[in-house]
C-alpha cells in the first residue's frame, strides 16, 4: 500500500479540520462554490467525486461476473445484507433515535432531514472504498471485483426505488427525477467511463490497466480529501454551532455500522466462508457509498440541509469505524475457513 492509502485516516482528519477552518475563515467563498449547480447538482463536488471514483471504476472487471455462480455464498451474503437488511435497519434506527430518543432536543423538520440523510447512506452500499478495505484485510481481489460489480449493477436499478420508498415512509416528498439523475451521474456514467477506459487499455497491453490505475491512485485520494474539505466547509458553521447535533447523528450511524458488521460476520462464519472472502463481504455491507449519498442529499434537500449534514457526518464516522473493523478482521482469520480453494 502506498503512502496515501496507509495514512488515509490521517488525510481524512486533516481534510475535515481544513474544511471546517476554511469554512469559518472564508464562508463567502464556499457560498460561491455552493451556488455552482445545475439541477440541484453541485458541479465542483461532482468533479471531485468523479476524480475519486473513476480510478476505482477502471479496476472493475465486468467479465468476472460470469464466475459468480462458481462461488455464490459470499456474494449472496453481500447482496442480502446490502439490499434486504441494511437500508431498513438504517431507516428504523433513524426513526428510533430522532423521533423518540432524541425528540426532546430536535425539532420535527430537522429530525426528518437527519433521518433522510441516514436513509440515503443506508441505501448506498460501498463501491469505491471497498478496494481499499479489501487490500487492508488481504481480501481476494478477484472476488471483491465480482461483489462490487454485481452490487453496482443492482444499485443502478434498486437505489432510486428503495430510497424513494423509505423516504416516503418517513413522510418526505421525493422528486424521483432527482434521485434517478443522481444515480445516473454518480453510478451509471462513472461505471461506463471506467468500462470504456479499461477496454481501451486492455487493447494496448496486459499491464496497461494496472499501470494507469497506479498513476491515478493518488488522484483518487486527493479527490476524496477535496470532497471532504468542501463538504465540511459547507457545514462548518453548523458543525461548530451544533456539536451536540453532530454527536446525535453519529450515534445511530455507529450503532448501524457495528450492528451490520456483527450480523455479516456471524453469517460469514455460519456459511463457512474463507477469511479472504468473508472480510471484504462484511466490509462492503458495513461501509457506505457516501459520495452518492452526499450528492443525492444535496440534490434533494440542499447543501445546508440536515440531510446533507447527516451524510457528511457519515463521512466523519466511516473512516475510523471501518479501520477498527479492519483491525478486527485481521485479528480473527482463525475463525474462518482457510484461504485455500474453499468454495465461497
Amino acid at each position: 500500500m502506498g503512502l496515501f492509502e496507509r495514512y488515509l485516516s490521517v488525510w481524512v482528519a486533516l481534510g475535515i479540520l481544513a474544511g471546517v477552518g476554511l469554512g469559518l475563515l472564508a464562508p463567502a467563498a464556499f457560498q460561491g462554490i455552493a451556488a455552482l449547480e445545475i439541477a440541484h447538482v453541485n458541479l465542483v463536488v461532482a468533479v471531485f467525486i468523479w476524480v475519486m471514483i473513476y480510478p476505482m471504476m477502471i479496476q472493475i472487471d465486468w467479465s468476472a461476473v460470469k464466475d459468480v455462480g462458481k462461488k455464490p455464498r459470499g456474494l449472496m451474503l453481500t447482496l442480502v445484507v446490502n439490499w434486504l437488511i441494511k437500508p431498513f435497519t438504517m431507516a428504523a434506527l433513524g426513526v428510533l433515535f430522532f423521533q423518540y430518543i432524541f425528540a426532546p432536543w430536535v425539532d420535527p423538520q430537522s429530525a426528518s432531514e437527519y433521518i433522510a440523510g441516514m436513509i440515503l447512506l443506508g441505501v448506498a452500499p460501498c463501491t469505491a472504498m471497498v478496494f481499499v478495505w479489501s487490500q487492508l484485510v488481504k481480501g481476494d481481489a478477484n472476488y471483491t471485483l465480482v461483489q462490487v460489480s454485481v452490487n453496482d449493477l443492482i444499485m443502478v436499478v434498486a437505489f432510486a426505488p428503495i430510497a424513494a420508498f423509505l423516504l416516503g415512509v418517513t413522510n418526505i416528498t421525493v422528486p424521483w427525477e432527482t434521485l434517478v439523475l443522481s444515480t445516473v451521474l454518480y453510478v451509471v456514467l462513472p461505471l461506463a467511463a471506467g468500462m470504456a477506459t479499461r477496454h481501451l487499455l486492455q487493447r494496448r497491453s496486459a499491464h496497461a490497466v494496472a499501470d494507469f490505475v497506479a498513476t491515478l491512485k493518488p488522484w483518487s485520494v486527493i479527490g476524496l480529501i477535496a470532497t471532504v474539505v468542501l463538504l465540511f466547509g459547507f457545514q462548518a458553521e453548523t458543525i461548530v454551532a451544533k456539536p451536540l447535533v453532530i454527536a446525535m447523528i453519529a450515534v445511530p450511524l455507529i450503532v448501524q455500522s457495528y450492528g451490520i458488521f456483527i450480523i455479516s460476520y456471524i453469517a460469514a462464519k455460519a456459511l463457512n466462508l474463507p477469511h479472504n472472502v468473508a472480510g471484504p463481504a462484511c466490509l462492503i455491507g458495513t461501509s457506505n457509498f457516501f459520495e452518492l449519498a452526499v450528492a443525492v442529499a444535496i440534490s434533494l434537500f440542499g447543501l445546508q440541509s440536515g440531510a446533507a449534514l447527516a451524510t457528511v457526518v457519515g463521512v466523519l464516522v466511516e473512516v475510523p469505524v471501518m479501520l477498527s473493523l479492519v483491525a478486527i478482521i485481521n485479528r480473527t482469520p482463525h475463525w474462518f475457513a482457510p484461504r485455500s480453494r474453499q468454495p465461497a
